[in-house]
């Protein structure tokens, strides 16, 4: 089958012997087999969800049969990194380490981050994240000065240039230390909130962390702004921010959406920090992202030619036990801190079932990269799930199974927006040449 075969028309179409999932579509009375999918056809007309009713006899052979092929919402990716993206040739990562990848950054924003250079880097990021199926993308923008004034007008401009394809949101991103600075901490909260942002921190383990995190907290508040950190990408026993975040919003009774990032120490440490930690965490409005990819390439990375011990992942499935909503997102694409990836979605949900057992059973870990991601950006419910009057934005793909999804590419999946086949072509990595001398 190919994407011609779909059309869009006045009239509509139907996607008859489609497999969906139990967990992206509300209850529509299919038999669903052990790994939650189902036979249905999906009609589409005038660009949105008509129906989703359980498949028929008269469905095989019908015109738009998928033979049982899965189809999916569009992907939701809640933690990127665009500003960075693609620097990878002109400052690789000099040994593959956290130290070594935050040394490279660091010598290539002050040289070579200009609004001309941004704007390029994420317009080619954000093609090929549209070419994958994804329909909204959350990037934290580094903000050290000066870079915050360049980075967040070249991030407005590329928001509207891409609504209505990709939803876009920023959220700040300093060394919580860099805080201390009461008054640049105030000018970037205010360049937050004026561009409709989410204030953000990397949490390390600073003697005046506490206090820190009431200064964002407060702000947060009186600026009504919602919350994104990196917290705990380490190994270190005594990393312990995210615990510290839940407190800080426990003890400013704060009600916004806060989602916390990597948290990797946490599958390092004894059962009863990790007991205390989940029970802080639990207790308020907090996402938990786990980045598998990127932190497989970093974390661990050994000089003495053994093998890394630890996945780098955090411990989602006794967080999914207590209810807190959790994410596995693309973080970082061809740059110091993960020298490989693509944003796409199906890539980053084929590591995370293979890294931290999305599996055996299925359940509903595919939300992963759907409607948990979804809840926690503050996006609508017709994200990440297939809605009836919903809009008809979905990925078809070749594999009629997980096991057939996630074990090729999927370098042949329709992308579908608004009721319409969109042009796949990926950007030839030529267009960025001129930014790599």
């Amino acid at each position: 089958m190919s994407g011609g075969t779909i059309l869009r028309t006045d009239t509509g179409f139907t996607l008859h012997r489609a497999n969906l999932h139990e967990s992206w579509i509300d209850d529509a009375g299919g038999e669903h087999d052990r790994d939650g999918f189902a036979v249905y056809d999906l009609t589409v007309e005038n660009g949105r969800i008509a129906a989703i009713t359980p498949s028929g006899i008269q469905s095989e052979g019908a015109e738009n049969d998928m033979r049982r092929r899965v189809v999916m919402p569009a992907f939701v990716d809640c933690h990127t990194h665009l500003d960075k993206g693609h620097i990878w040739p002109r400052r690789p990562n000099r040994d593959g380490s956290f130290n070594g990848a935050l040394e490279a950054v660091g010598a290539d924003r002050p040289a070579k981050w200009t609004a001309e250079d941004i704007e390029a880097r994420m317009e080619f990021a954000l093609k090929c994240a549209w070419a994958y199926g994804t329909k909204a993308i959350r990037t934290h923008l580094d903000s050290l000065p000066p870079q915050e004034t360049i980075s967040w007008p070249v991030f407005e401009m590329m928001r509207e240039r891409w609504a209505g394809r990709i939803d876009l949101q920023g959220a700040c991103l300093f060394g919580i230390d860099t805080g201390r600075d009461e008054a640049w901490f105030n000018t970037l909260v205010d360049r937050v909130r004026k561009a409709g942002g989410v204030l953000g921190a990397v949490t390390y383990m600073v003697p005046d962390m506490d206090e820190l995190l009431d200064m964002i907290f407060r702000a947060a508040i009186e600026h009504d702004l919602h919350l994104d950190f990196h917290a705990d990408e380490t190994d270190a026993l005594e990393a312990v921010s995210l615990r510290k975040i839940a407190e800080a919003a426990k003890r400013h009774g704060y009600e916004g959406r806060i989602l916390i990032g990597h948290c990797c120490a946490l599958a390092r440490q004894p059962d009863d920090e990790v007991l205390r930690t989940l029970d802080a965490v639990a207790d308020c409005n907090i996402s938990v992202v786990s980045l598998p990819m990127c932190n497989m390439y970093l974390q661990d990375r050994r000089f003495d030619g053994t093998t890394p011990r630890w996945r780098g992942v955090t411990l989602l499935h006794e967080m999914k036990a207590r209810g807190i909503n959790v994410c596995v997102a693309s973080d970082n694409t061809r740059d110091p801190f993960y020298a490989y990836g693509d944003l796409d979605m199906i890539e980053v949900y084929r590591m995370a079932t293979r890294t931290i057992h999305f599996d055996h059973p299925v359940a509903d870990w595919p939300k992963t990269v759907l409607a948990n991601p979804a809840g926690a950006m503050g996006l609508d419910e017709s994200y990440g799930k297939l809605v009836t009057g919903g809009p008809a934005d979905f990925v078809i793909c070749e594999g009629r199974s997980w096991t057939e999804v996630l074990s090729r590419p999927e370098s042949g999946r329709i992308v579908v927006r608004g009721g319409a086949v969109i042009d796949r072509t990926l950007p030839a990595y030529e267009e960025l040449d001129h930014l790599m001398e």
